[in-house]
Formats: structure tokens, C-alpha cells, sequence
């Protein structure tokens, strides 16, 4: 999931630090949805 979004940024020309800021905000949104909602993880949700 993350990694493909890395690859797809780096693909548009999009520089290494911006890539892993992007990474981490995506992280971050993700971690707090989870804690937020109370319910498990599940890496298929999105796709």
C-alpha cells in the first residue's frame, strides 16, 4: 500500500524527502483512523 504510493510518487518525479514526508503523513492519517474507530487494521480496506 505505502510502498506502491512511494513508487508511484517517485515514478512522477517527486523527490526522495518529499516522497518519505508523504509516506509518514499517509502513515499518520492511517494510525489515527485506526485509533479513532476502535477497530483492527486491515490492509485490504482501501483496495
Amino acid at each position: 500500500m505505502i510502498r506502491a504510493f512511494c513508487e508511484r510518487l517517485k515514478a512522477n518525479g517527486i523527490n526522495g524527502k518529499a516522497i518519505v514526508c508523504a509516506a509518514m503523513r499517509k502513515l499518520i492519517h492511517i494510525a489515527f483512523g485506526v485509533l479513532k474507530s476502535g477497530k483492527a487494521f486491515d490492509p485490504n480496506y482501501a483496495a
